[in-house]
């Protein structure tokens, strides 16, 4: 692994030379991955004393291969990747970690900020995944077919933490990484191709597509996020909608729901009602319940109190969040706004402005920052007017 990264490292040193000199390539992928290939070569023949491994990767790289060709039934190579890196011998975290940095190429600020933890913690499980693989010695091999079932859980979370990325991007602007959106839909759909029987897979799918197809919503003509409830659903991609509803329909007559199908539901509900007063709440708050006794985590419980507080007020909102209180999870700025907006619609101004500012410390992206400052703004006026 190590020697793979040095060599990509000097083929995109290269490049940086080469390609402002002569153009970009027809197929950018291929010449980098040629590059590289030569250089690890290179760096292997310059050895005098090969240990097994080494000599095992000159072999690899020797073996004549079609860098360019993506035919074929291999379906996709970062998939397959995905899944080869997704070892059981690492913890799941660490799967993911190294999955994220080193297949999907993801920052150590980006996966930090995607799952809520501080970016020295990301660095550790990447590091100590690192160690054990060289360590123990396992094998970087693609797995078997039935091997797959057993590593699937954490590529879902690998893929569906590239598809957030993507949707909400960790650092700038909102939508600077749409094109790990996209990536992590297609990675979801070759998923389904390969694997149709499991059903969350197809929960997946349906998810990043309902939560995708209000992309072009999201964003006023300014640049600034518009929430749910104002968004206007012209913007919206319907046929995105469509499709992501009947994969759910489809994949809940199984009768086994799965956390990203329970996902997919809420999101289909939101996207095909035709306003937001139309919003079937209720079912959503209901949901939201069931996934968290399926997957409970403290971003899920966020997301209840939420959803619970259109429908049951804001005080049952703050209520939920009340076992949070003094957790990591307050290193997450969307704890910290969905308490100030609870506060803010109880008339605790002062209380939601301290809120705003406990959010305004965490780490989010540029969009986020300038919506936490304009509602601080708010509160502290309308806090101002009230007696």
């Amino acid at each position: 692994m190590d020697i793979a990264e040095d060599a990509l490292h000097d083929a995109v040193v290269v490049a940086a030379d080469v390609w402002r000199r002569d153009g970009t390539p027809d197929k950018p992928g291929a010449w980098l991955t040629t590059v590289a290939r030569n250089k690890a070569l290179d760096r292997l023949r310059r050895e005098a004393k090969r240990q097994p491994k080494e000599a095992e990767a000159f072999r690899l790289l020797t073996e004549p291969a079609d860098v360019g060709d993506t035919s074929g039934d291999n379906r996709d190579d970062r998939l397959r990747l995905l899944f080869t890196c997704c070892h059981p011998a690492l913890s799941p975290e660490s799967q993911v970690a190294l999955s994220l940095r080193i297949i999907c190429g993801l920052s150590t600020v980006d996966i930090a900020r995607v799952f809520v933890v501080p970016e020295a913690t990301i660095g550790q499980r990447i590091s100590r995944a690192k160690a054990k693989i060289a360590k123990a010695h396992i094998p970087y091999r693609v797995p078997e077919p039935h091997e797959l079932p057993d590593r699937l859980r954490p590529v879902l979370a690998t893929v569906y933490a590239v598809f957030t990325a993507g949707h909400h991007a960790p650092v700038g602007e909102l939508d600077a990484r749409v094109d790990l959106a996209d990536e992590g839909i297609r990675l979801s759909r070759v998923l389904v191709e390969l694997m149709p029987d499991e059903g969350e897979c197809v929960g997946l799918l349906a998810l990043t597509l309902a939560t995708n197809a209000r992309r072009r919503a999201r964003l006023d003509s300014n640049g600034e996020i518009v929430l749910l409830a104002d968004q206007d659903r012209s913007l919206w991609d319907t046929a995105a909608i469509a499709e992501a509803s009947a994969l759910v329909e489809s994949v809940l007559r199984r009768g086994r729901p799965g956390a990203y199908q329970i996902q997919a539901a809420i999101a289909c509900l939101h996207g095909s009602a035709p306003s937001y007063a139309d919003t079937d709440l209720a079912q959503i708050a209901e949901l939201y319940g069931l996934l968290e006794r399926r997957w409970p985590t403290p971003i899920v419980r966020v997301n209840r109190a939420v959803a619970v507080a259109e429908v049951e007020g804001p005080r049952a909102g703050l209520d939920l969040l009340a076992e949070l209180v003094g957790t990591p999870i307050e290193r997450w700025h969307l704890y910290w706004s969905a308490r100030a907006d609870f506060q803010r619609r109880l008339g605790i101004y002062d209380e939601a402005a301290d809120s705003y500012l406990h959010a305004l410390e965490c780490p989010s992206n540029d969009s986020d920052r300038r919506l936490l400052l304009r509602r601080l703004s708010e509160v502290r006026g309308e806090g101002a007017v009230r007696p």
